[in-house]
């Protein structure tokens, strides 16, 4: 896992709900409760989110609504999917899913029924949510768990710059890292490695947005023409569109990740055994 994490949100009667993005990240499953929300990943429409919600991988930026309230997430690292959740992770890629109708999820579902039935305690949820995903881990490791933390290590260096350098790494032919990406991380790693290069960028500016987006870019960017090509590709808009936009709880929740975890976005955690 990355983190646990709660978020609490206090409407007003002229401002019912709060609007967002998030930017792409590796799965996450969610405990809403009695909170409103809705969601779109990508273009399109936003839709209503189930009380519990299981988000893939995602390649593109998550555009959504919260109503007042408090809800739990839990941030799955490519290991942790692989470990815990019987399906391809591509299989959820870049879209969300109600983890109470899908059998896939069901060892989650005790967790959601208690957090549901809690009185809205922290410390008492979070005793929950300790407890039970340790007793989901309390098993044997992953048969490709040593492959899949190696993967994950050169995703996160900003060192490896193509897919012949993971291959490399991790000791793999090409063809056989390309499915245990798509199995494990939801997406080949080429997309993977574009994802994080981005991601490195713009988790500079959500630390400090007083910065040019010229003055974050990551090494492995050619040009600036060059990032604004991935943001697009990413979060839909154009890095002076994003900007501009309001970030009422991803810029608390960039430095509150950065103090509780090291990094400000979940996708450049890097992996744990």
């Amino acid at each position: 896992m990355t983190t646990y994490y709660r978020t609490d949100v206090v409407c007003s009667v002229r401002r019912p709900c709060l609007e967002d993005w998030l930017h792409p990240e590796w799965a996450n499953i969610r405990f809403l409760g009695a909170v409103t929300a809705q969601s779109v990943i990508g273009p399109g429409s936003l839709v209503p989110c189930p009380a519990f919600t299981v988000t893939g991988p995602t390649s593109r930026a998550v555009r959504f609504r919260l109503g007042s309230g408090h809800s739990w997430g839990i941030g799955l690292l490519p290991l942790g999917w692989a470990r815990l959740v019987a399906a391809r992770a591509s299989d959820y890629a870049d879209r969300f899913v109600d983890g109470a109708a899908d059998p896939v999820f069901a060892g989650f579902a005790p967790l959601a029924e208690a957090l549901a039935a809690s009185g809205g305690d922290h410390a008492h949820e979070l005793a929950l949510i300790e407890a039970h995903m340790a007793r989901l881990l309390d098993g044997p490791a992953h048969p490709a768990e040593a492959t899949i933390l190696a993967l994950h290590t050169a995703l996160v260096d900003p060192e490896t710059l193509t897919v012949a350098d993971i291959a490399e790494r991790v000791g793999m032919q090409v063809r056989s890292l390309e499915r245990l990406s798509r199995r494990a991380f939801g997406f080949p790693p080429k997309l993977l490695l574009r994802r994080q290069r981005f991601l490195r960028s713009l988790a500079q500016f959500m630390i400090d947005p007083s910065r040019k987006w010229l003055g974050t870019l990551d090494g492995a960017y050619h040009d600036q023409s060059h990032f604004v090509r991935d943001f697009r590709r990413f979060m839909g808009m154009s890095p002076s569109e994003y900007a501009r936009a309001p970030k009422p709880l991803l810029a608390a929740a960039a430095h509150a990740r950065l103090a509780a975890a090291g990094q400000a976005v979940q996708g450049l955690h890097a992996p744990t055994p």
